[in-house]
């Protein structure tokens, strides 16, 4: 059974993939609405083709420009956070050469750095500030590879100095600081049973595992559960620089997968009129003889 679905799946994927990619190119290459949504609409679609259940607790921010900057474990990030929202990613270089998978990343229209070349550091920076401008949302990963899904990895603060170049701010036309928002992301469940630190390896892609190999054992092993958490967003003028910028989102995925792992979310103490409204329903019932 675990072949058989690990074979549906794969094709699925793959086969879905292809019947796309020129109807995305198409619309790049015209510069039509749809390509933008398409990916986001694409990646729902391929989550609930492999059984990925995606929970979203916090709210992403909205009114102003932001580079999202998250914890990476797998290239399952990539279905899991695009299916939120429309979004594109930064990657490294390598990921362009990538065969089929390189294409994809072009045709959701991906930032390539070159993250082993210091000295291009400021042109990276200043290809995702023009994307943003441009009212693109990006997807950071700071870590700089990916994790066994148990942990967080140091953030590195280099392209975290995007968040000291302004945006126009819309139609005020007046300069605003670029917003900054940590996500974590954290696979937690796996046929509804917790996942535990021996099954998520197998979901994670780190090290030198081949990828294919890893996409068909993930695909055999069943659905899972991720738990996405938009956290605080922050300006690098309220944080000070940018090596505590990248401390605070580092911490902010840290807290966010631990308590995703864990399942211990902190009480939601509600306001006065939530809780006044809440007396007066019990005094109700318990007047109705309920």
């Amino acid at each position: 059974m675990a072949t058989a679905r690990a074979a549906v799946l794969l094709a699925g994927f793959i086969s879905s993939a292809i019947l796309l990619m020129p109807l995305q190119w198409l619309g790049l290459k015209l510069g039509l609405p749809y390509a933008r949504a398409l990916p986001n609409r694409y990646h729902r679609f391929l989550c609930r083709l492999i059984g990925i259940r995606v929970t979203r607790r916090g709210e992403p921010h909205k009114g102003s420009a932001c580079l999202i900057a998250a914890n990476h474990t797998s290239w399952l990030d990539i279905p899991v956070i695009a299916s939120l929202e429309p979004c594109s990613f930064v990657a490294k270089s390598e990921v362009a050469g990538w065969p089929f998978f390189g294409t994809l990343a072009r045709l959701q229209r991906t930032v390539f750095v070159e993250r082993e070349r210091r000295t291009r550091t400021a042109h990276s920076r200043n290809e995702i500030h023009a994307r943003i401008a441009a009212g693109d949302r990006l997807v950071l990963f700071p870590e700089g590879t990916s994790s066994d899904g148990n942990r967080v990895l140091t953030f590195k603060s280099a392209l975290m100095s995007v968040a000291q170049l302004t945006v126009v701010n819309g139609e005020e036309d007046r300069e605003a600081d670029l917003v900054v928002q940590p996500m974590s992301v954290a696979y937690v469940r796996l046929h509804g049973l917790p996942m535990g630190r021996y099954f998520r390896p197998f979901f994670a892609w780190y090290g030198d595992m081949e990828l294919f190999p890893h996409l068909w054992e993930a695909f055999s092993l069943g659905p899972i559960e991720v738990v996405v958490e938009y956290h605080k967003p922050v300006t690098i003028r309220e944080i000070g620089n940018r090596k505590a910028l990248a401390a605070y989102c580092e911490k902010c995925c840290r807290d966010g997968q631990a308590r995703a792992l864990t399942g211990r979310w902190p009480e939601v103490v509600p306001d006065g009129a939530a809780l006044a409204a809440a007396e007066g329903a019990v005094r109700r019932l318990a007047g109705a003889g309920v």
